[in-house]
Formats: C-alpha cells, sequence, structure tokens
C-alpha cells in the first residue's frame, strides 16, 4: 500500500474526530446486556441492525434460523473503487447461566461471567465485553464516524457481525436442535447469501495485524474396558476403560508440546489439549463402564492439512498403543477446520499494518506464538484475503478487584478507540483508493 494521500489523511482526521469514548461505552454495554451464547444471537443481531439502521446505514438481519442471526449492513460507495468487509463475530463461548456454567468455569459466576454489564471508570466488564462485543461495538462506531463524515467511498464498506464464531457444536441443554451453531457458521451462511468484498478485516483480540491463523481439528478416543461390579472385580475379568482413558491422556499431554514444537512458525503455535472425559453412571458408582470418550482439540499450522494432522495424531495414538499394549482403543476425526494465511503483501494487510504505524508512530510489531482460531478462516477458505487486528487484554491500570486471565469479558474503553481508530484508517485506504486492474 501507498501511503495515504493528503485528501484520505483529512478523511481519516475527520473521522476520527468523531469517535467517542461514551458511544463505545453505550455499544459495548447494549452489546453485553443482551445474551448471546452460540446459538442464541437472534436478538443481539436484530438489535444491532437496529442500531445501524439508525446511524444511516443500509442494514439487514439475516435469520438463520429462529434463535440464530446476523446483522449486516452497507456503506455504499460510488463503485469505482473495492470493497471492504468488517467482521466481528457476537456469540460468547460460555452461556452466562449457573446451571449450565458452573462448576465447569468455577465454583460459581464470577461478574464478568453475567450478561450485565457494569462500567468501572475506563472499562466495562460483563459477559464477552472484551471478546467478542467490545470489537464489534469498534467494528459499528468506525463505520458510524465513516458515514457521519461524509466521506465519498469509491468500494462499499460492508458490516459482518456473525453469529456463531466460538469453537463449540452441539449444546443441547437448552433446546437447541441444531449441531452446527458454532465454528465459523454465520460467517459462513453470510458469504453464501452473498455478502461479499474484495477485501476483510476481522477484529478479534491482539493488538497487532495477523494473516495467518491455526485451523482445528476434533478428535474423540474411545477407551474400551469391561462393565463390571465392584463387589466382583476379584471374581471377574476387570479392565477399567476410565484407567485406560487416563493412561492415553497423561501420553498425549506428553505428546502436545512436541507438537506444537514441530509445527511453530510463522504467526502460530498449535496447541493441543484434551478437553473433556465421558464414561459410566455417576448415579452407580458400583459399576465400570465399558467405554470411556474423550475429545481432544488440535490446533493446526496452515502449512498443514487436516489429512496431514489425522495422519500425526494417528501415529501418535499407534506409538500409545505399542508402549501399552493391553489398551483398547479406536478414534475419530470429528471436526476439521483448516489453517489458512493471506499473503504479508496483500491490499488489507498492507493497510492494516501502515493504520497500526500511523498510531503507534512506529514499525509494526508482530505477534508470533498464536494458537487462537478465528473466523478468518471462514473468510479466507472463501476465497477472501483477510487481516486481523485486535485489541490488548485490557489496557493499563485496570481498577478492578477481580483476577482475569483471560481478559475476555473485560475491556479497556481506550483500547476500544484504538482499535476504532485503526479500522477507519484502514477502510478509509482500501475503500477511497480506484480500483485496481487485475
Amino acid at each position: 500500500m501507498s501511503p495515504l494521500s493528503a485528501q484520505q489523511r483529512a478523511w481519516v482526521d475527520a473521522a476520527w474526530k468523531l469517535i467517542e469514548p461514551q458511544r463505545l461505552t453505550e455499544l459495548v454495554v447494549g452489546m453485553v446486556n443482551i445474551p448471546s451464547p452460540t446459538g442464541e444471537e437472534a436478538d443481539l443481531a436484530r438489535w444491532l441492525t437496529g442500531v445501524l439502521d439508525e446511524s444511516g446505514l443500509d442494514a439487514h438481519y439475516q435469520p438463520i434460523d429462529d434463535r440464530q442471526g446476523n446483522a449486516t449492513a452497507r456503506l455504499r460507495g460510488d463503485g469505482t473503487g473495492e470493497d471492504l468487509l468488517l467482521y466481528a463475530p457476537i456469540d460468547t463461548l460460555t452461556v452466562g447461566d449457573a446451571d449450565e456454567d458452573v462448576p465447569w468455569v468455577g465454583p460459581e459466576l464470577r461478574a464478568d461471567m453475567r450478561p450485565h454489564a457494569e462500567v468501572h471508570g475506563h472499562h466495562v466488564l460483563g459477559l464477552g465485553a472484551s471478546n467478542p462485543k467490545g470489537h464489534g461495538a469498534a467494528v459499528v462506531a468506525a463505520a458510524e464516524v465513516i458515514a457521519r463524515a461524509g466521506i465519498p467511498l469509491r468500494g462499499d464498506l460492508l458490516l459482518g457481525l456473525g453469529a456463531g464464531g466460538m469453537p463449540t457444536n452441539g449444546r443441547t441443554t437448552r433446546g437447541l436442535t441444531r449441531l452446527n451453531t458454532g465454528q465459523g457458521v454465520g460467517c459462513s451462511f453470510m458469504l453464501e447469501q452473498g455478502w461479499w468484498a474484495d477485501h476483510a478485516l476481522i477484529v478479534k483480540p491482539g493488538w497487532s495485524v495477523a494473516w495467518e491463523e491455526v485451523g482445528l481439528c476434533w478428535f474423540e478416543v474411545r477407551v474400551r474396558g469391561t462393565y463390571t461390579y465392584v463387589g466382583s472385580r476379584h471374581r471377574m475379568p476387570y479392565r477399567n476403560a476410565i484407567a485406560g482413558a487416563a493412561t492415553v491422556i497423561e501420553e498425549l499431554e506428553r505428546w502436545f508440546p512436541q507438537y506444537a514444537q514441530r509445527h511453530t512458525g510463522g504467526l502460530v503455535a498449535p496447541q493441543g489439549v484434551v478437553s473433556s472425559v465421558e464414561g459410566g453412571w455417576p448415579r452407580m458408582a458400583a459399576v465400570t463402564p465399558a467405554l470411556c470418550r474423550i475429545r481432544v482439540d488440535l490446533r493446526t499450522s496452515p502449512r498443514s492439512t487436516p489429512a496431514d494432522v489425522r495422519r500425526e495424531f494417528a501415529a501418535a495414538l499407534d506409538a500409545i498403543r505399542a508402549e501399552h499394549p493391553d489398551l483398547d482403543l479406536d478414534w475419530d476425526m470429528v471436526l476439521a477446520i483448516p489453517g489458512t494465511h493471506t499473503p504479508e503483501d496483500a491490499p488489507v494487510v498492507a493497510a492494516a499494518k501502515d493504520s497500526w504505524e500511523e498510531i503507534e508512530g512506529r514499525p509494526h510489531e508482530v505477534i508470533v506464538a498464536n494458537s487462537g482460531a478465528t473466523d478468518a478462516n471462514i473468510l479466507r477458505s472463501r476465497g477472501l484475503p483477510a487481516a486481523r487486528i485486535g485489541m490488548d487484554r485490557i489496557g493499563p491500570d485496570a481498577p478492578l478487584p477481580l483476577d482475569f486471565p483471560s481478559g475476555m469479558n473485560v475491556v479497556d474503553i481506550r483500547e476500544a478507540v484504538r482499535l476504532t481508530r485503526a479500522i477507519v484508517h484502514t477502510a478509509v485506504a482500501l475503500c477511497t483508493r480506484e480500483r485496481s486492474r487485475r
């Protein structure tokens, strides 16, 4: 990308002057106060559609089913330039309901784990306040100030605030009937419905520009044993599937760091975890089950295909079998989202890096060793060059008495202002230039 022209610089400055911390606070609070667990984003998407419509954009609610949907909007250019899609997911990883989240998130829901926003000075806390809702608020705020500044766009500026961005599938405890509610389903549906552009900028955590993401493969490992009654353990054949699963888990935990080391490169350091164990009847502790299932999430490099990873996982399990010949197990890969890459010299990457450098006043500093997957994989796999930019975790001097190990549920509005500035700069650079001749 070439540096901004004097005219583009003036347009950026005019839009930047319209960015208001109070408006970003209002947007984050409004989003947090509307629960949007994966598969149930419809209410929030409808609210966002109304917000965008009131801001003068051509906004539309895009239903996926009766409980899930996207908010989309367009600020039209004159047709002589290239279109940019600004994208952010809007669903939360946990639900915000103690009946479902506890005890897995801890002994109780902290204040930041509830869908009720609290404002503490520069910070807003509540379920999803930063990731994803603070990032989504920055997308909305950027579009609003570009519209208010009256910048004459050549290409269209599109917004996608999408459902189903979290790495989750199959939640049925709240009456959901579809299994494909996560893993980028909203982003994929949006593109299928023709919501398309020449470039895409996705906002997710990390104050840096990224042009590649890890993918993910999920595996189900089934360890078999003998259905046995404790009163007869000493008189009958005994093979405890749960004990066998524990052996497999211990071996995999030793293997995951080796896998990560082999695939670390570029911007990524793909990790692996055992995420769940299922076996036996809690109501009937007197018997051992004949089967114990474990679930594995193995993140993948953009330079590996799911087929490559499947074979590598197979080799790891073969080695575990060889070390423990008494184990009876089988397995399947049950989900695959390939990692993706956009060339670093792509216009959207260059424009996003230029915006970062303009704000920071120094050369772009990349964040490496990432293992978080985003909907950028969905965008790129459909053919859209995509860059990612986001916020730091919670910013400095947070006056909060709580510990926030992930930073997902608290946002520093000053960080949101900085992100909004970067989005505006990138959008003006791309949407006000003449269409390239290809």
